[in-house]
C-alpha cells in the first residue's frame, strides 16, 4: 500500500467528506434517543476540540490518556488529538485506577479526558500519575477538571498541523492477561492503512450505515468505528448502551444497518435466541466478526435465520486483519480464510521455515507493511520476541491446507499437548457449543502424569439445565460425535461464569494456572 508521505486522517479524510455535508455518524443514547451529525457538524467539532486541547497545551507529540464510552465526544476528541499531531492513549472507560496510573506512567502521559461518571477512578491515578498536568471531562465539570465541551464550545476551530506518515498516533495497551499491558505503537500511516480491511473485508461503501460495536478501548473501534468506514465515506453507528442480544436485533431492524461487525460472543448469544428469524432485517447485507473464530454453527445459525454468512477475520491489536473470508471470496466453514490484500502470511516452524501443507505452526508476516506496529512501548525485549528469522509471530498457531486456506489451532500457549496428540481447544470448545445445554465453553489442558495432560472443558449451562454426571456423560459423548473422538474433554466442569479480559475475551491461562494449582505441575510433555 502506498501511503502519503503526509497524512493526516482528520484534514484528509474528515475534512474531505465535510464538503460534501452528508450524514456521518447516527448516535443511539443509553435511553435510546437518537442524533444524527453530518460530516460537516464532526469536522467542526473536532476542530473546536483541537482548539480547545491546544490552548491548554496540548501539543504534537503530546501523550493523552482518551477513557471515554461510546460517546460522539470519542471521536471527536480522536480526530481532534489528531489534528494536533498528538499522541491517543485509548482506553476503555471501566479502567481503575491502578490500570490508569500504570499507563499513563508508562506512557508518560501528560493529560487525561474522561467523562463525567468515571471521573473518580482518574481523579485516584492522577495522584500517582507522574506526568499528568491536566484533567478533561466531558458531559459535566469537576471539581480539578476542565470542563472540555464547554471550553471547546467557545473555541475557534483549528484545522490542525500538517503531520508525517511516520509520526505516532496511538499507544494501545493489549489486555495484559499473563503480564503488564504492553503499549502497542501505530504511526499515522496506520491510520491510512486502516482503508484496506474496510474496503476487502467490511465492503464499506459511502451508501453503508455501518455499526461495529466493539467499544472504545480496544484495537477494533480504531478499526470500523473511527478509522475504516470514514475512509470510504460510510454513515457509523455508535450506540452507547450495553450489549443485549434482544435489544441488538430490534435496534439492527429499526436503524436499518447494512453492514455489522460483531465480536463471536455476541454472535454466539444472538444464534442462542430461540426465535432469531422473528427479526426482519432486509436492509442487513453483509456481516463480518473477528476477535477470536466464530464456531461454524454459529455461522449456520445465522445464514438460516438472515441468508447472510458472517465472514470471520483474523488481526490484532498490533497489526491489521492479516487474514479473512471476504465478500466474492469461497468460504469454509470453521476456516480464517486467506491473507488480506498487502499481508504476506504464512505459517512456520521454530527454525523460521514455512511448514508444510498441513502442517501446524505459528502464524507469522512478513515485511513491514504500514499496518504493522512500530514495536512495544519501552520494551525492546518484547518487541525482539515478536520476530523470527525476518517474520513478525502473531503468537497463535495454524496450518495451510492445500488451497491456501489458513484454520485456527490456538494459542501458542493454549495448544494441548496430550499423549502423542495436539489438540486446539477451539474445536472442542466448538463442539461443545452445538449442543442445547452449552451456553459458553472453554477448555484447556489439565495436568495428568499419564498422558502430560487430558483435556478439560470448562461449561457454561443455559438456563433450565443443570450440572449432573448424566449430562458430563452426555457432552462427552456429544463430543466424540462432533470431532475427533480422542478430543473430547476427559473432564468437565459445570462454573456459572468464565474469567474474561476487559475485551470480553476468555482467560483460558487462568483455568489453566487453576487446574496447575489442582493437580500439580505433573505434565509429561507441557504445551506448545
Amino acid at each position: 500500500m502506498n501511503v502519503p508521505e503526509r497524512f493526516n486522517f482528520a484534514r484528509d479524510v474528515i475534512d474531505s467528506l465535510a464538503t460534501q455535508n452528508r450524514r456521518g455518524l447516527l448516535f443511539v443514547a443509553t435511553d435510546g434517543t437518537q442524533r444524527d451529525y453530518t460530516f460537516a457538524q464532526i469536522a467542526d467539532a473536532s476542530q473546536r476540540y483541537a482548539a480547545a486541547l491546544r490552548d491548554q497545551g496540548i501539543e504534537r507529540g503530546s501523550r493523552v490518556i482518551v477513557a471515554l464510552p461510546k460517546i460522539p465526544q470519542w471521536l471527536f476528541v480522536m480526530l481532534a488529538l489528531d489534528r494536533l499531531g498528538a499522541i491517543a492513549i485509548p482506553g476503555p472507560e471501566q479502567l481503575r485506577a491502578k490500570d490508569l496510573i500504570f499507563r499513563a506512567n508508562h506512557a508518560e502521559a501528560v493529560a487525561m479526558i474522561g467523562d463525567a461518571p468515571n471521573l473518580g477512578e482518574l481523579q485516584a491515578a492522577r495522584t500517582e500519575a507522574k506526568t499528568v498536568r491536566t484533567g478533561f471531562s466531558v458531559r459535566g465539570a469537576a471539581d480539578g477538571w476542565l470542563n472540555l465541551d464547554a471550553l471547546a464550545a467557545s473555541a475557534q476551530p483549528f484545522a490542525g498541523v500538517d503531520t508525517t506518515a511516520d509520526e505516532w498516533a496511538y499507544i494501545v495497551y493489549t489486555s495484559g492477561t499473563t503480564k503488564d499491558p504492553k503499549g502497542v505503537v501505530h504511526d499515522r500511516a496506520y491510520t491510512y492503512a486502516k482503508r484496506m480491511q474496510a474496503q476487502y473485508w467490511i465492503d464499506a461503501t459511502p451508501n453503508d450505515l455501518v455499526w461495529c460495536t466493539a467499544s472504545t478501548g480496544w484495537a477494533k473501534s480504531l478499526w470500523n468505528v473511527l478509522l475504516g468506514p470514514w475512509s470510504h465515506g460510510s454513515i457509523i453507528v455508535l450506540h452507547e448502551g450495553a450489549f443485549v442480544p434482544t435489544e441488538r436485533m430490534d435496534l439492527l431492524a429499526q436503524l436499518e444497518v447494512t453492514i455489522l461487525c460483531q465480536a463471536p460472543t455476541e454472535y454466539r448469544l444472538e444464534a442462542k435466541l430461540p426465535d432469531l428469524a422473528h427479526w426482519k432485517l432486509p436492509k442487513l447485507r453483509h456481516c463480518v466478526s473477528a476477535g477470536e473464530p466464530l464456531n461454524p454453527e454459529v455461522i449456520a445459525r445465522w445464514k438460516e435465520a438472515f441468508g447472510l454468512e458472517i465472514l470471520d477475520g483474523y488481526g490484532q491489536t498490533e497489526n491489521t486483519l492479516l487474514v479473512a473470508n471476504v465478500r466474492g471470496g469461497t468460504v469454509r466453514p470453521g476456516s480464517m480464510g486467506k491473507p488480506t490484500p498487502g499481508h504476506d502470511v504464512t505459517v512456520i516452524d521454530e527454525d523460521g521455515n514455512e511448514c508444510k501443507t498441513g502442517e501446524t505452526g505459528d502464524i507469522a508476516l512478513r515485511g513491514t507493511p504500514p499496518s504493522l506496529f512500530k514495536g512495544y512501548l519501552n520494551n525492546p525485549e518484547e518487541t525482539a520476541k515478536s520476530y523470527r528469522a525476518g517474520y513478525y509471530l502473531t503468537g497463535d498457531r495454524a496450518y495451510i491446507d492445500e488451497d491456501g486456506y489458513f484454520w485456527f489451532v490456538g494459542r501458542s500457549d493454549d495448544v494441548i499437548s496430550s499423549g502423542a496428540y495436539r489438540i486446539g481447544p477451539f474445536e472442542v470448545e466448538s463442539a461443545l457449543l452445538e449442543h442445547p445445554a452449552v451456553g459458553e465453553s472453554a477448555v484447556v489442558g489439565s495436568p495428568d502424569a499419564d498422558r502430560g495432560n487430558i483435556v478439560k472443558a470448562f461449561v457454561v449451562l443455559r438456563a433450565g439445565h443443570e450440572g449432573s454426571d448424566a449430562l458430563v456423560r452426555e457432552l462427552q459423548e456429544h463430543c466424540k460425535r462432533v470431532t475427533a473422538p480422542y478430543k473430547y474433554p476427559r473432564e468437565i466442569e459445570f462454573v456459572s461464569e468464565l474469567p474474561k479480559t476487559r475485551s470480553g475475551k476468555i482467560r483460558r491461562v487462568e483455568l489453566r494456572q487453576l487446574e496447575l494449582e489442582r493437580k500439580g505441575a505433573t505434565r509429561a510433555s507441557g504445551y506448545l
